[in-house]
């Protein structure tokens, strides 16, 4: 019985590297992307937005995200881009089904233009939000939500995002 059980440890052991060959060290994503600026009456922009994740091990990652978005309410040229970095929470229930929570901080960049005038603004830029990777393999779908502050003269607008892009998945952890 002893025997056993020091085979079964040994099997579990040598079973931990192939659990962890599964998860991604780095992911770049790239897609559509609405986003809000303001609440009820506030402006819709659509655009881009592209991120890279670093996997630090099973639990724990990096992200960088990057948006640029653009509309014109009213005649009103308005462009927004942001640009911010942050902790990435992702749970592996399986290798298809891959969610992810994340706290993003960093900073924006909003123009505004009308009959030859123009204006813009550097924001404070924070929020969280998550999402879900779907598809095993190297490639996949990845819906995601996020809310943004945009913190300027001691104000904040609030904003969200939903995106909706293709995750590429290189190298193991």
């Amino acid at each position: 019985m002893k025997k056993l059980m020091w085979l079964a440890l040994a099997i579990s052991l040598f079973t931990l590297p192939s659990f962890a060959q599964e998860v991604p060290s780095m992911s770049l994503s790239g897609g559509y992307s609405y986003f809000r600026i303001g609440g009820s009456n506030g402006v819709n922009l659509n655009g881009f937005n592209a991120s890279a994740s670093f996997a630090t091990n099973h639990l724990l990652g990096f992200v960088a995200d990057m948006g640029a978005y653009h509309g014109s309410p009213q005649g009103v040229g308005l462009t927004t881009t942001t640009y911010t970095f942050g902790p990435r929470i992702t749970l592996r229930p399986s290798s298809s089904f891959v969610p992810f929570a994340q706290a993003l901080f960093g900073g924006a960049h909003v123009s505004a233009s009308y009959g030859g005038a123009s204006g813009s603004s550097n924001p404070f830029a924070y929020g969280g939000g998550g999402g879900v990777e779907i598809g095993s393999g190297r490639i996949g779908l990845r819906p995601e939500f996020d809310y943004l502050a945009l913190r300027s003269n001691g104000t904040s607008s609030n904003c969200f995002r939903i995106a909706v892009g293709v995750v590429f998945r290189f190298g193991a952890k």
